[in-house]
């Protein structure tokens, strides 16, 4: 319940009882008592009225499928990108491999080759620093 222990539990009580005293906990506690009972009377309300409103598809929905607490983005784009590359019909794996053993077929140079236009890198002078 909200993520507390019974330990906690009991901590709580006993600074609840030390912090209102003996005179106004009852009073508390009947309010505490009250709000919940409302707040149960408010989810049967809306609950009864979206099945109202709803009908038949109310039972369809899938609520687990709704609920925040599923809300993973690493598996939202997992699956969406899966969804792109399930149009291609052959699998890339080992891509790395696959381009080399290619590049080399095709005479291509994997090597890196420096651009004339590129800016020369800063000089570092070692005993300077």
């Amino acid at each position: 319940m909200f993520g507390i222990n019974g330990g906690e539990l009991i901590v709580l009580l006993v600074v609840a009882l030390v912090v209102l005293g003996p005179e106004r906990l009852p009073q508390y506690a009947e309010q505490l008592a009250h709000l919940v009972k409302s707040v149960r009377r408010f989810a049967k309300g809306a609950q009864a009225q979206m099945r109202e409103e709803l009908g038949p598809e109310f039972d369809d929905i899938d609520w687990q499928k709704l609920d925040p607490r599923q809300y993973d983005p690493r598996r939202i784009v997992r699956d969406a990108l899966s969804d792109v590359w399930d149009d291609d019909p052959a699998p890339k794996k080992n891509n790395g491999a696959r381009a080399a053993s290619t590049a080399a077929a095709g005479g291509l140079d994997l090597q890196k080759k420096k651009d004339p236009a590129a800016p020369a890198a800063a000089p570092y002078d070692e005993d300077a620093t």
